[in-house]
């Protein structure tokens, strides 16, 4: 069987064996939002300020929330295999409309973040395990301890008030000017000129772990038997560097970055409400308070999927980074 073959097989694997993953993260999910009190009904009723008891059953039955819990998991379940995630009360269209309306500004955040925060922490990482106990790497290790403990709503108000307030270089808030209805080639810069401070904001925490992660891991690998032997074999120090020991130090920073696409979607909430980013985040912040369940479900499913595809991902490259781990 040729590589390429045993790869396909693999990636179709993990696929099989994702399936019972999300099926089970949905049940949770649905049994955890059904768990806390009140529906949305009550957030309905409590908005008109007074509701008769009719009316509100009326409500309950029009969303399907009189039936018991199990059938509304079998009627939800059902829908769900058949993308349809249901109907958003708060806004009024379907939750599949709307969360994939938002997915593009999330992916956008998301993927800007990991690239900057990875590839910074990546090479902040390296040059500070090739500088051991020398300024650059006691530098980069004050830069990285001063940027974790930094809260990032913190972080992304001080970038306004100074890039955007005070010189003026980019914009405090939103995702694109839709009042000066740019097209093609100008309507990306005018996104990517908004991405800019959010992506800024929301990688420092992240390039942080990255830097520590990757320095340490360097530090851990030239302690290596391998190493030892490529020096016995006359192989140049920036050869055994970059070729051997960065090769295997990027191991777990790749793990890590396949770990945290999870928690950069939860992470992201708090950086989307200081710069109004429309993404997911702020859209779960706010289906949380209206109680907007079918929304919320609609999210977390969403993330899940997200997850084992990037998880699948890293997988993939693990496996290109060792070729002693088999995909077979």
């Amino acid at each position: 069987m040729s590589h390429t073959a045993k790869r396909l097989r693999y990636v179709l694997k993990r696929l099989l064996q994702a399936l019972p993953i999300v099926l089970a993260i949905v049940i949770v999910n649905f049994f955890l939002l059904h768990m806390a009190e009140g529906d949305a009904v009550d957030v309905l009723a409590g908005e008109a300020g007074s509701a008769t008891p009719e009316y509100m059953a009326e409500l309950r039955k029009k969303f399907g929330l009189d039936q018991p819990l199990p059938v509304q998991l079998v009627v939800y379940l059902k829908n769900v295999l058949s993308f349809d995630l249901g109907y958003s009360f708060r806004h009024d269209m379907p939750v599949l409309d709307l969360v994939l309306d938002r997915f593009v500004p999330t992916l956008l955040l998301m993927t800007s973040t990991i690239v900057l925060a990875v590839g910074v922490g990546i090479v902040l990482g390296l040059l500070a395990a090739t500088g051991l106990n020398t300024w650059r790497d006691t530098l980069i290790s004050v830069f990285a301890l001063v940027t974790y403990a930094t809260p990032l709503f913190w972080v992304g108000l001080m970038f306004i008030v100074v890039f955007s307030l005070n010189l003026g270089w980019f914009p405090t808030s939103g995702m694109e000017n839709f009042a000066a209805f740019y097209e093609g080639w100008d309507r990306v810069w005018d996104i990517a000129h908004h991405l800019v401070l959010p992506t800024v904001t929301l990688s420092l925490f992240y390039l942080a772990l990255y830097t520590r992660l990757m320095r340490a891991s360097m530090l851990e690998q030239a302690g290596m038997d391998y190493v030892t032997t490529a020096r016995a074999k006359g192989l140049t120090e920036r050869r055994i560097m970059f070729v051997h020991v960065l090769r295997n130090a990027l191991l777990p920073v790749v793990t890590m970055a396949g770990v945290q696409v999870g928690a950069l979607i939860g992470g992201s909430v708090i950086v989307e409400s200081v710069f109004a980013w429309p993404g997911l985040g702020m859209l779960a912040f706010e289906a949380l308070f209206a109680r907007d369940l079918n929304l919320l479900l609609g999210i977390f499913l969403l993330s899940a999927l997200l997850v084992v595809a990037v998880n699948l991902l890293v997988d993939i490259i693990y496996s290109s980074l060792d070729p002693r781990i088999e995909v077979g």
